[in-house]
């Protein structure tokens, strides 16, 4: 896996009062998977997607999260 930019998902995680277990669980994602995200490493599509879900976010958010 390669690291990508700094994205922001633990800081609107945080925002939110969710812990890495509950988006994990609610994402339907490993905690690993979600904390090497969080650490910044790259993913696919689908589980940005996911991840976006759990947090009542639509695709059109996913740079908001996930900048580029």
């Amino acid at each position: 896996m390669e690291k990508e930019k700094t994205n922001n998902l633990k800081t609107i995680r945080e925002k939110r009062l969710i812990s890495k277990t509950e988006l994990a669980r609610e994402a339907e994602i490993s905690l690993v998977t979600l904390d090497r995200i969080e650490k910044g490493y790259d993913c696919r599509l689908a589980t940005k997607r996911k991840i976006l879900e759990a947090l009542n976010l639509t695709l059109d958010d996913k740079d908001e999260v996930f900048p580029e």
